[in-house]
């Protein structure tokens, strides 16, 4: 075991240079609460401008039209605290405002070590729910440090900011409790990662689609209750899938190769694919997918929705027919593992730096081996094993798992249209 760094004094300059706030320096902590209008937070620092007070912190949130504003500041010269304090209450009261302001020593205190971003989603967003969670981050000797709203609808989202404890350990704890309160959690933890590229897989069927692929063929050939069978106990890991997929393209044979086009017009995207899609692309990601399915349908998708990546089955055509069999690499639970990394490794992105989404058994290896795995509307199975579950049919709601907020998409959307 390595011996224990040395740590600086809190006065030691900064990487850039920059001395810290020493710990022994008096400040006072400025707070400002009410109804919100133009111009408060400028009015605050044009009052306390007139102490020659350094700014140390600012906080500011409003919600409903009421702000809560907050400014860490240094003491002010010998003998002008009072009349600081009497400035600030009067510019408080001429605007039906309150003030608070209480004298301490230095900085905030320095946040834990261990550092994690929890996000909470919410179809609706309970007190009882919201209760639970931050009881089961205090529980893992969690501090809260901040929350956020991530987005309103379709569902509520919410990022708590969380020090001092294991990201790992808090994953495995907010899983558990998200299980029981009926909500869905994912925990990374931070730092400049988040905002790095990525790399997003997904799996086709049930999950960037709304149907089964094969199913659609299946009831071009006359065959789908047999296709359907197989392919629930396929999904539920029952069967190898392998052989469960051999033994349902077995049943196209003899199906007119013409079907191709019809089975790719009947294809349905899930709600909020296109967006999920358009958003990543636009924040520099790069998005592929891995399939079961079948390469006459994935290679459209990949070309109607701009994917960078796609690989799946491929169903033999002879003559202008169906021969009920597949050609070339079998694409199963292993697969779609090895496809991930081998993705990762052709965009430059660390497997860390994946996220892979999916709703069945076949599906898991992948989730595991992603930096972050996304069960969607998953068997309980695939939810009980994955990092974390999303069971709203939105598949935009990946999205704030990521830190992107409603606000931005919409945004960003407007800007483009």
């Amino acid at each position: 075991m390595s011996a224990p760094q040395p740590q600086p004094p809190a006065d030691a300059p900064n990487v850039d240079g920059h001395l810290p706030v020493p710990a022994d320096v008096p400040t006072l902590l400025v707070k400002i609460f009410g109804k919100d209008s133009p111009g408060i937070t400028a009015g605050l620092f044009d009052t306390l401008a007139a102490y020659s007070v350094d700014v140390v912190d600012i906080e500011q949130v409003v919600t409903r039209g009421r702000i809560v504003l907050c400014a860490l500041v240094t003491e002010p010269p010998a003998g002008l605290e009072g009349e600081l304090r009497a400035t600030v209450h009067s510019w408080a009261e001429s605007l039906r405002m309150q003030a608070e302001i209480i004298s301490g020593i230095g900085d905030n205190r320095p946040r834990g070590v261990g550092r994690s971003l929890a996000t909470v989603l919410g179809h609706p967003l309970t007190a009882e729910s919201t209760a639970a969670i931050a009881a089961a981050i205090t529980g893992t000797g969690g501090n809260i440090d901040r929350i956020f709203r991530l987005a309103k609808y379709p569902v509520t989202a919410v990022e708590f900011a969380v020090s001092g404890t294991d990201p790992e350990e808090l994953r495995t704890t907010l899983a558990t409790a998200a299980a029981e309160l009926g909500v869905d959690m994912a925990v990374v933890p931070a730092g400049l990662h988040r905002r790095a590229q990525r790399l997003v897989v997904m799996d086709v069927d049930s999950t960037l689609i709304q149907d089964e692929v094969i199913e659609l063929f299946a009831a071009h050939a006359g065959c789908e209750d047999q296709v359907a069978e197989v392919t629930a106990a396929a999904m539920r890991g029952e069967l190898d899938f392998e052989q469960s997929l051999h033994a349902r393209v077995a049943l196209l044979a003899g199906l007119d190769a013409s079907v191709v086009d019809k089975v790719r017009s009947e294809v349905r995207l899930t709600p909020g694919a296109r967006t999920l899609i358009r958003t990543l692309k636009r924040l520099g990601y790069q998005v592929g997918v891995v399939s079961g399915g079948f390469t006459q349908v994935t290679d459209d998708l990949r070309e109607r929705l701009g994917l960078d990546f796609a690989q799946a089955n491929t169903l033999e055509i002879v003559d202008g027919k169906l021969t009920g069999k597949v050609t070339g690499e079998i694409v199963d639970r292993a697969g779609k593992a090895r496809l991930l990394r081998r993705f990762a490794a052709e965009a430059g992105v660390p497997l860390a730096q994946t996220v892979a989404i999916g709703d069945g058994a076949n599906d898991l290896d992948m989730l595991n081996a992603a930096g972050l795995g996304v069960a969607f509307n998953a068997k309980p199975v695939v939810r009980e094993a994955a990092h974390t579950a999303v069971n709203v049919p939105f598949l935009d709601t990946v999205l704030y798992l990521l830190g992107i907020t409603r606000e931005e998409v919409e945004a960003a959307d407007a800007q483009e249209g």
